[in-house]
């Protein structure tokens, strides 16, 4: 922190965003960067829709102050898709089976699928419930977005040499 400025990189990019150190993240990427694609849901941490990237873990932006951010690597749904604008497996896989109702929830679902994708592995369906937990989707579109975190596995696998 300097002149009472936070540094932080966010989608690969230095960011430098105003304090106080203890606001929440998730105002620094909404109103600072402009990057809207994160929602504020509940502002308690409970719904999900904040979720962004902090290092490659899934935490929740309204819960982070942007002093704990500072110096790391921030994603958020919008530094989700390849540099190309290509969509990632996960993105793909929602889109291809209409994994969304009203879309509130989506960003913050697809970025919690993404953090459990990037582990490497190939979760089980109670690995993907566990790491959706804490997202909640208003419209109960639960079963399309399980079974689109499953697609994006088996696209990522067909995608892996």
């Amino acid at each position: 922190m300097r002149d009472g400025t936070i540094e932080l990189r966010v989608n690969g990019r230095l960011a430098v965003v105003p304090g106080p150190p203890e606001r929440p993240l998730l105002f620094a990427l909404r109103t600072d960067l402009g990057l809207t694609g994160s929602k504020y849901g509940c502002g308690e941490g409970e719904c999900g829709a904040c979720t962004v990237l902090l290092d490659g873990a899934a935490v929740r932006a309204c819960q982070i102050p942007i002093s704990e951010a500072a110096g790391r690597d921030v994603v958020t749904i919008e530094g989700i898709a390849g540099p190309d604008g290509t969509l990632s497996p996960v993105q793909r896989a929602f889109a291809d089976l209409g994994a969304f109702q009203c879309g509130f929830c989506t960003p913050g679902m697809i970025v919690a699928a993404t953090a459990l994708l990037g582990l490497g592995t190939a979760p089980s369906r109670a690995e993907i419930e566990s790491a959706l937990e804490g997202n909640v989707c208003r419209c109960g579109g639960y079963v399309r977005i399980l079974q689109a975190v499953e697609r994006a596995v088996e696209l990522r696998a067909k995608a892996q040499p």
